[in-house]
């Protein structure tokens, strides 16, 4: 098979594309063949080497995919030659034609959707899962900004939101991206190029401001964010790329929260739950991965930098 292989950290040039050896299933383990390859902005923080947990080198980018079931090991009994799957993580990496991963890394996709699609599932929907109940408290009839909307953890989180009856404003970056946006059910999108767009969300909202916000990038918008929160809102901080400074009495006059987000510190029962929940919503029909530009797989450091680039349209994949 061929995969991406990183033999040190460093810029999206570190990643060459290499014959490997094909995995081989042991027990308790599933091999998937690979339709589609899901790229997420932490998998660039870990190829760079700032990420607080890297990986042993030589390694193989990735924990998203989407594709079909090749073989199954000793003792697994849930999941069949053939079936449709997405990955939540893998033993040897995504970036590649075939992955190797433990049972619970893999769960089935509806029979009716396409496995490629299931490349824009697991990072986005239990990010947003996780933001959205986990850790920011999301209560039904509250409203909700998601920054960053027409992305593939904002979309996820506009699917779930208005799926579980909150209101939604996003912000998008261009107008095709806004239609997206508004397709997926958010009450009104506003274009974060614009001057003081975020007197807007006050103005949808009476004056009263938002009661979650989804924060895709703190390091430009946290200190702004704070502005426009309610009275005990809170702030889910899922993306970062630097500092910025925040004046702490917009936090204590609002009695608001600032949490974070990592998807990496679910616990095994908030992993479950959130799996759970996802497969309900792809079962039902509620939450409808998109994906945008498609690259080969060879082309990953340019996929690279597509993804930390404005103007983001669902989800970026890589096709082996």
């Amino acid at each position: 098979m061929n995969a991406i292989i990183v033999h040190k950290f460093g810029p999206a040039e570190v990643m060459k594309y290499k014959e490997s050896p094909d995995p081989v299933a042991g027990p308790g383990e599933v091999i998937v063949r690979v339709v589609a390859v899901g790229v997420n902005p932490v998998d660039t923080y870990i190829r760079s080497g700032i990420y607080a947990n890297k990986p042993d080198l030589p390694y193989t980018p990735g924990t998203d995919a989407g594709g079909l079931v090749e073989s199954v090991g000793e003792g697994v009994e849930s999941l069949a030659i053939g079936d449709a799957v997405y990955t939540a993580g893998s033993i040897t990496g995504s970036y590649a034609g075939l992955i190797r991963c433990e049972w619970d890394q893999v769960h089935k996709l509806p029979v009716e959707m396409d496995p490629k699609l299931g490349a824009a599932v697991n990072v986005p929907y239990a990010t947003a899962y996780r933001a959205l109940f986990q850790r920011g408290g999301a209560r039904a009839g509250e409203t909700l900004l998601v920054h960053g909307a027409s992305g593939a953890v904002g979309v996820a989180a506009v699917q779930l939101a208005t799926a579980f009856g909150m209101s939604v404003i996003g912000t998008a970056g261009t107008e095709r991206g806004a239609d997206l946006v508004r397709s997926e059910g958010a009450d009104e999108v506003l274009n974060h190029h614009e001057d003081s767009y975020l007197d807007r969300v006050l103005d949808a909202t009476g004056g009263r401001g938002v009661d979650l916000i989804l924060e895709m990038l703190s390091d430009v918008n946290l200190a702004a964010d704070l502005g426009v929160l309610a009275r005990r809102g809170r702030v889910a901080v899922i993306g970062c790329r630097g500092t910025i400074e925040i004046n702490p009495r917009d936090v204590m006059a609002r009695e608001a929260d600032i949490r974070g987000v990592m998807l990496m510190g679910a616990s095994t029962d908030e992993r479950r739950d959130i799996h759970a929940g996802i497969g309900s919503g792809l079962a039902n029909g509620t939450l409808r991965p998109v994906t945008g530009r498609e690259f080969p797989l060879k082309e990953a450091p340019a996929a690279h930098e597509a993804v930390l680039a404005s103007g983001a349209y669902g989800k970026i994949v890589l096709l082996p």
